[in-house]
């Protein structure tokens, strides 16, 4: 049961929030070697395994753990968890300033290089180290190019969001659509970018200066097929594989309904706030706008609810070959 793996005690798997410290840790305090480390939004499983081998032909696999990302399987929510090792509900208590819920205006990622820098020093790693988020080809190209100037780094931490971006154009452009019309496909798309990315120039340069290699992602992707009815107020979130709000009003038999957020580390944007997390490869549509809603996302990548592809992620460790 998910609830009781955030028990005091509970025998639970590594998650979102406890990814850096469990596993990125070890890696940085060996000190034999700079840590390049990478987190690819939105990357499955099956996409890692597609351009594993090109990884490959560079470094050599150490270490392979799958981890469970937190719900919702959500940027916001599991990203800034890797990089604060907090759950929601205590980011929100400890750096309000940072924090956005679901309702709040503006970006909801626009502070993991806070929240690392705060982990660093929360568990005593006083290092040298750099953060970088690559939204496009610029900055990526960019970031090839000057790599080179953290030889003398102990961490380098990347942000990469071309697949999450990626995911999102399937729903709004009908060429995209095409081109990732089935996970087959969307495999081979993502394939092709990899291959002539700056991420994969980012990854050269890291393996002639000697890094090490982590890789990893903050939640997966689900090809959502069937629609599920929801009734919110005008508060209730937008994403399509969970909401959280007031009065929610959903099929039992599509959800995983949590009453009480604070059981699973999740904050509560007021009193009487629930989750409810899609299941399967269900989407929730809200009634009014019923049939736009199922025509316009039926076979479109989504994420935040809870599937295998969503939750059970990579998290790789390479030496350099």
């Amino acid at each position: 049961n998910y609830e009781d793996w955030f028990l005091p005690k509970a025998d639970k798997p590594i998650q979102s929030h406890t990814l850096f410290r469990e596993l990125v840790v070890p890696e940085i305090t060996k000190k034999d070697r700079p840590v390049l480390f990478v987190v690819i939004d939105n990357l499955r499983y099956d996409q890692w395994k597609v351009f594993e081998s090109v990884v490959n032909n560079h470094y050599k696999l150490e270490k392979e753990v799958p981890y469970y990302a937190i719900l919702p399987t959500a940027t916001q929510y599991a990203r800034n968890a890797i990089f604060s090792g907090l759950l929601p509900i205590e980011m929100e208590k400890q750096f309000p300033q940072y924090w956005k819920n679901d309702v709040d205006d503006g970006g909801k990622n626009l502070y993991e290089a806070e929240f690392l820098t705060a982990h660093l020093k929360r568990l005593g790693l006083n290092i040298k180290q750099d953060y970088f988020k690559i939204t496009n080809l610029a900055s990526g190209k960019k970031l090839a190019e000057n790599f080179k100037s953290f030889k003398n780094n102990d961490l380098v931490s990347v942000v990469y969001n071309f697949v999450d971006m990626l995911s999102h154009a399937k729903t709004e452009m009908d060429v995209v659509k095409e081109l990732a019309s089935d996970d087959k496909a969307y495999r081979s798309l993502t394939l092709s970018w990899f291959k002539n990315s700056p991420l994969l120039e980012i990854i050269q340069q890291a393996q002639k200066m000697g890094f090490k290699l982590i890789i990893t992602t903050d939640h997966g992707t689900i090809n959502v097929k069937n629609p599920s009815k929801v009734i919110g107020d005008k508060n209730t979130s937008l994403n399509l594989r969970y909401k959280t709000g007031r009065s929610l009003t959903f099929e039992d038999r599509d959800v995983y309904a949590v009453r009480e957020p604070k059981l699973i580390g999740l904050p509560t944007i007021n009193m009487s706030s629930s989750y409810i997390f899609a299941k399967n490869d269900n989407f929730l549509a809200y009634v009014n706008n019923y049939n736009h809603y199922v025509s316009y996302y039926r076979n479109t990548y989504q994420h935040g609810g809870i599937s295998l592809e969503e939750m059970i992620i990579p998290f790789l460790v390479f030496n350099p070959k």
